[in-house]
C-alpha cells in the first residue's frame, strides 16, 4: 500500500493540525508551485486551462506542477474543444478527463474551478472563475470561452510572478 507524504514523517495518526503544519512545510520547500483546473467532467474549461498553464510555464521560463481533474468525468474531451485548442496550436487529443481527488487538490497551492463548483479546501487558495462550459455550443462561442481561460491562466501567472511563487524553483535550480 503507498503511503502519503505526511504518513511517512508523523506517521498513519499525525493529527490533522501535524499534517496541516507538514503541507505547510512542504509547499515553502517546493521547487514551484502545484495549479489545479478542475471542473465537473473535465472535458471543456479545466483541460483548456492545463493546457494554457503549461504553455506559459513553457513562455515564460517557470516551473509549476499542473493538475487538472473533474468530479464527474466525461469519457472524452469535448469535440468542439479539441477543434478550438487545435487552432491555436494546442492538441488536446491525447487527454483524457479524470477523477480529482481531495488528497489531490489538498496538495496544490492554488485550484481553480470553472464555475461548476463550491469547492472549499483548508489551506487552499481556491478561485472560482464562472466561465460558462463550452459542450454543444458554436465555435464562436467556444473561441470567446477559450479566450477568457487563456486571458485568466496568463492574469494568474502574472500574479504569481508579482508574488515570487517561482523564485523557489529558480534558487533551487541554481544550488
Amino acid at each position: 500500500m503507498a503511503m502519503n507524504w505526511y504518513g511517512r514523517i508523523g506517521g498513519e495518526n499525525a493529527s490533522e493540525a501535524e499534517k496541516h503544519n507538514i503541507r505547510l512545510c512542504q509547499r515553502r520547500c517546493m521547487a514551484s508551485p502545484t495549479l489545479c483546473f478542475v471542473c465537473v467532467q473535465n472535458a471543456g474549461r479545466s483541460q483548456m486551462a492545463a493546457a494554457f498553464a503549461r504553455r506559459e510555464c513553457e513562455r515564460r521560463g517557470v516551473e509549476a506542477t499542473v493538475l487538472t481533474g473533474g468530479t464527474d468525468p466525461a469519457a472524452a474531451v469535448h469535440e468542439e474543444v479539441l477543434e478550438t485548442m487545435q487552432a491555436v496550436d494546442i492538441d488536446l487529443s491525447g487527454r483524457e478527463p479524470r477523477e480529482i481527488s481531495t488528497d489531490e487538490l489538498g496538495s496544490c497551492d492554488v485550484v481553480a474551478t470553472m464555475g461548476c463548483s463550491t469547492l472549499s479546501l483548508a489551506d487552499v487558495e481556491t478561485r472560482d472563475w464562472a466561465l460558462p462550459d463550452p459542450e454543444g455550443k458554436p465555435p464562436d462561442r467556444v473561441r470567446e470561452i477559450r479566450d477568457r481561460v487563456r486571458d485568466r491562466v496568463t492574469a494568474l501567472f502574472d500574479e504569481l510572478e508579482r508574488t515570487d511563487a517561482f523564485d523557489a524553483g529558480r534558487e533551487h535550480e541554481a544550488r
